[in-house]
């Protein structure tokens, strides 16, 4: 089996979930250790993931798209991103209970 390497990339509007999730955290819920946590959680399982993203199954959105959205669960967010070619894009980050069809 061939090992294919991937790159990373992170679209905009994930960089702004991810900065709005960890001001919530830190300054309504006044725990900024919880916040720190998630960066790091957040950071690790999508690196963990980017040795093999398409090994997972696709997510299954009721909307037709050209590129299958995947997940990868952390504590209780979800991260969701696409493959295309060789570039593993990092599309947004949603707190479990959200409507995601909804979002994204």
């Amino acid at each position: 089996m061939e090992n294919k390497s991937y790159q990373l990339c992170y679209l905009p509007i994930f960089e702004q979930d991810l900065i709005q999730t960890v001001d919530y955290i830190t300054n309504v819920l006044k725990n900024e250790d919880a916040a720190s946590h998630l960066i790091n959680d957040v950071e690790a399982a999508v690196l963990e993931r980017l040795h093999n993203p398409l090994a997972f199954e696709p997510y299954r959105s009721v909307k037709k798209r050209d590129n299958s959205y995947y997940r990868i669960y952390v504590n209780n967010y979800v991260v969701y991103y696409v493959v295309i070619g060789n570039i593993m894009e990092v599309r947004r980050l949603m707190y479990g209970a959200r409507d995601t069809d909804r979002h994204l």
